[in-house]
């Protein structure tokens, strides 16, 4: 069988991703949050997001008011925080950060029994910054966030809770959902670190 391709330059090929993915769009979305949607589905080619993706009332303003204010983005995955744009990050001083791989989370982590996930939000709640959190894998990491928060203890500018799986990633999802910090969820089982990566993008791309 004889496969014809289209020839595209790199930029060509996701300026026509993108009407590809406007033009098969079954849902009317909020043009505040499409250019999110947009990216995240591009990134997945999965058009579930359309819907289950759930934005807090005004965080994409609040979450570009944090970013331009020097935010930091901290990840649960190091592919996270490699597919995060941290040049564009960087032109407002923020930096990304992953404490998974760290020897100090590792050791804390056996010694309580608990996730590197969870161990490295309370890493995170240590740093003297403004901080976005992008979790796309570890349920635990949003359980954690959500301790710390209702302690006082971490006040995130936003939470991107899109980790992916079967157990406790929905119910973390859910548990965030309900609290007033500035969040994008996606429901269900859904997400990884591919899609908290593109959201941060999405985010950066909107005041690039």
């Amino acid at each position: 069988m004889k496969i014809k391709f289209d020839t595209m330059l790199p930029e060509e090929i996701e300026k026509r991703s993108f009407e590809l993915i406007e033009a098969e769009l079954k849902t009317e979305l909020d043009p505040v949050y499409k250019p999110i949607i947009k990216r995240v589905i591009h990134t997945t080619a999965d058009f579930d997001y359309a819907d289950n993706l759930c934005f807090s009332p005004g965080v994409a303003q609040k979450a570009i008011d944090a970013i331009k204010n020097g935010a930091c983005i901290v990840t649960d995955t190091n592919m996270g925080k490699a597919g995060i744009n941290k040049k564009s990050l960087a032109r407002f001083g923020g930096e990304v950060y992953c404490f998974m791989a760290d020897e100090d989370v590792a050791v804390k982590a056996r010694k309580l029994g608990v996730t590197r996930a969870a161990v490295g939000m309370d890493k995170a709640a240590e740093l003297d910054k403004r901080l976005i959190f992008a979790i796309g894998n570890a349920p635990t990491a949003l359980i954690r966030l959500y301790e710390l928060a209702q302690s006082g203890k971490i006040k995130p500018e936003l939470i991107i809770g899109v980790p992916v799986g079967f157990v406790n990633a929905a119910e973390a999802k859910e548990l965030i959902l309900e609290t007033e910090i500035p969040c994008i969820v996606a429901r269900g089982r859904k997400g990884g670190s591919n899609v908290a990566a593109s959201i941060c993008n999405a985010l950066l791309y909107m005041i690039s």
